[in-house]
């Protein structure tokens, strides 16, 4: 059984800041790709910012220069560093990874979080 387990969101001002993380855990023999995804109220979700194993990363254009992605292989964690939060920022954040599980059939799935809320008001 695997879980990924996010935290970090609330409330912030507009110009605010805030650290997501996402732990994952469970019978994990490797990670691949972790990424951030959000989805805004109708919205479809969309990808945010993603990193490999080998540390390179993506992002989406809305948010470049103002969040970045990293990771803690050692403690199967991605986190998203968000500065600069705008209002059109207030979404669901989710986490997603792609994980090798550790025990038969050593099959390799796409995973996600159960997500957190990021709103941005004043």
């Amino acid at each position: 059984q695997v879980q990924l387990v996010e935290s970090g969101g609330g409330l912030v001002q507009p110009g605010g800041s805030l650290r997501l993380s996402c732990a994952a855990s469970g019978s994990i023999f490797s990670i691949d790709y972790m990424g951030w995804y959000r989805q805004a109220p109708g919205k479809q979700r969309e990808l945010v910012a993603g990193i490999s194993s080998d540390g390179s990363t993506n992002y989406a254009d809305s948010v470049k220069g103002r969040f970045t992605i990293s990771r803690d292989n050692a403690k199967n964690t991605v986190y998203l560093q968000m500065n600069s939060l705008k209002p059109e920022d207030t979404a669901v954040y989710y986490c997603n990874a792609g994980i090798t599980i550790a025990t038969y059939p050593y099959s390799r799935s796409g995973y996600w979080g159960q997500g957190t809320q990021v709103t941005v008001s004043s």
